[in-house]
Formats: structure tokens, C-alpha cells, sequence
């Protein structure tokens, strides 16, 4: 049965916009391969106030499309918010593509470093697109069209301290961590997800084991990349009390009690090519507060 949606097809309003959260992983373990060929995971997230912000204008009425001020980040049907755009003009039980509006997403999260930018734009796009085509779709059926578009997109919808398990996707809500502030460092460099879970089994099969107390994939990444292993121990030195790779990398972060500290290890860990940003960490109920559409 699709969504319930008004009459009328239009926007809300001249604009709308959206906030997309990066994520961190305070831990990711590997447990095994699933029988669907994906990797059975146990990894706790963390929201970071670093966003990307998707505006939405209106369209001629046979048009959709995406634009970024980043030349790196697609603009066709290889973007999940492209995709997350046809999920729920699907659910509206609407016929052919989505149309109407016109999507202009502004980057700040690093592309392939583990932060999750891709599948929190889907989200954010999920949760104003509802919004701005009048459609009323249930909470549950929202997650199950997230899941379908990537593992970690649905926890973007809450964000905060959580437990993912099985994909990633099974989530817990966990009281959320005290707060404290993130020094990022991305080398100039990305990770693709693939490679680093092919170089995890890879390594896996030949006997080695993780060496990361945090990260199950740190160490297969860093054989390949030594320049983050020397971020994490760098941001250690600095202060931090925990410091590891964010997810499938490239991205490595420190947490700091304060920001004085996060931005003191920023200046310290400076070098050609990288990329650092201080961001405070984000709990559920800013979450919900800030990435409401506007």
C-alpha cells in the first residue's frame, strides 16, 4: 500500500533545507561474512557537528535534478540521494521518476574517509523530500527503504551513541557518550569500503590479526596506507583519549576534552594535502533538533 500523500504534488515552499551529520565509529568489529556476502559487524556510531546541507528548490515539473559545489561528488543516478529521491516518490505510489525539485548539495564532509557522507545526504534527502512532496510515510517503512539504499543510512536517522549490528543496520540506541570534541585528519587519499573489507579478509586468510583496539579494518588499511597509522598515534601523543580510524577510513579521529585541546592537536598534525576539521560530538536529542528540514 503506497504512502498517504495530499493532492496537491508541489513543494512546501520556495526552498527547503537539510542538514546531513557526519558519523564516527568509536569501535567496528568484523565478526565474520554473512551468508548474503556482506560482513557481519558489531560497531558503535557517533554523530559529529560537521554536516553537508542539501537545499531543495523547485522544478519544472518534468525535472529533477542534483548539483554540487564539490566537481568530485556525482550528480546523476550514482548518488544515493538520487536514489533515496526515487525510494520515496515509490512509496507515494507515484508513476515514473521523481520530479518537481532541484537538489544542491554543498559538501563539507570528506568523501571516502569513513564519515558516512553519502549516506547521511540519502537520509537527510529521505526525511525533507517527505516534506516537500507532502508524503506521509511511516517511520518503519522509511527505515526498511534507508536499509535498502546502504547499511548505515538508517542509523542517520537518529543519530547520537548507537549499537549497529548484524550490517550495521540493527540498531540500538545507547546512553550517549559524554561530550567532547573531534579532531578529523583526512590524508589525501580516500578508501573505498570494498577494498578495505577485501584487504580484511585477504589479511584474514593469511593468518595476520587485527591490531587496532578500536578498528578491525585500521590495521589491513594501514598495511596499505602507513599514514594512518601515524595520524592515530600522532593524535594520541596530542591528547587524545581515544584516537582510530573512522570506519573503513580513510578518516582518523582524537577525541579531546575540550576545544582547545581538539584544536591544538589540529594545528600540531598540519600538513600538505590534509585536511583537518574540529567538530564537538552531537547527542541524540541535538540531532534530532538540528537535522529537522527547514
Amino acid at each position: 500500500m503506497p504512502a498517504r500523500s495530499k493532492p496537491a504534488p508541489g513543494g512546501v515552499g520556495r526552498e527547503l533545507h537539510a542538514r546531513a551529520f557526519a558519523k564516527i565509529n568509536l569501535s567496528l568489529r568484523v565478526l565474520g561474512t554473512r551468508p548474503d556476502g556482506y560482513h557481519e559487524l558489531r560497531t558503535v556510531f557517533q554523530s559529529l557537528a560537521l554536516h553537508d546541507t542539501l537545499r531543495f528548490r523547485a522544478a519544472s515539473p518534468e525535472r529533477f535534478d542534483i548539483s554540487s559545489d564539490d566537481p568530485a561528488c556525482p550528480t546523476d543516478a550514482t548518488n544515493l540521494v538520487w536514489r533515496a529521491a526515487d525510494a520515496v516518490w515509490k512509496a507515494a505510489g507515484r508513476s515514473g521518476a521523481p520530479r518537481g525539485v532541484s537538489v544542491r548539495i554543498i559538501k563539507r564532509i570528506p568523501m571516502q574517509a569513513g564519515l558516512g557522507g553519502g549516506s547521511s545526504d540519502a537520509a537527510a534527502a529521505m526525511r525533507a523530500l517527505a516534506v516537500w512532496w507532502r508524503i506521509d510515510v511511516p517511520h518503519d517503512r522509511l527505515r526498511a527503504m534507508a536499509a535498502a539504499l546502504g547499511a548505515d543510512v538508517p542509523y542517520f536517522f537518529d543519530g547520537g551513541t548507537a549499537l549497529g549490528v548484524e550490517r550495521g543496520d540493527l540498531l540500538y540506541p545507547l546512553i550517549d557518550a559524554p561530550a567532547a570534541w573531534a579532531t578529523v585528519v583526512v590524508p589525501p587519499f580516500g578508501v573505498s569500503t570494498a577494498d578495505a573489507y577485501a584487504w580484511f579478509d585477504g589479511d584474514r586468510r593469511e593468518g595476520e590479526r587485527p591490531a587496532s583496539d578500536q578498528n578491525d579494518l585500521e590495521a589491513p588499511v594501514t598495511a596499505r596506507h602507513p599514514d594512518i597509522g601515524r595520524i592515530a598515534r600522532a593524535l594520541a601523543r596530542a591528547g587524545a583519549f581515544h584516537a582510530a580510524m573512522s570506519g573503513s577510513g580513510s578518516a582518523v579521529f582524537g577525541l579531546f576534552r575540550s576545544r582547545s585541546q581538539a584544536s591544538t592537536a589540529a594545528r600540531a598534525l598540519a600538513r600538505r594535502g590534509r585536511s583537518i576539521v574540529v567538530a564537538r560530538t552531537l547527542d541524540r536529542a541535538g540531532y534530532a533538533r538540528l537535522a529537522r528540514p527547514t
